[in-house]
């Protein structure tokens, strides 16, 4: 696998570990923080950016990680994940 393959994959892996990773660890405004005028009583009062993009690089170089030793090993492959066409009676 190339490179710019690898770095590709894992850029999916990542921007998809990011929407995982999100809801995780998540304060509401229902907790003792005061509210800013205008916000939400749903939306977090403090965001914290970079311990979730640290999350999201931890999450996404283990599934990246496995997903690269399937390939190299090729555990799982397309036709086992052929679940129409496998039991088709000719």
């Amino acid at each position: 696998m190339r490179f710019t393959s690898i770095l590709a994959i894992y850029s999916l892996f990542w921007s998809l570990s990011f929407f995982f990773v999100l809801p995780f660890r998540l304060r509401t405004g229902s907790e003792p923080d005061p509210l800013v005028a205008g916000q939400a009583e749903s939306a977090p009062p403090r965001f914290a950016f970079g311990r979730t993009c640290l999350w999201t690089t931890i999450v996404s170089a283990v599934l990246f990680g496995l997903y690269y030793a399937n390939y190299v090993q090729g555990w799982i492959g397309t036709d086992d994940l052929d679940f129409f066409t496998r039991y088709r009676k000719h």
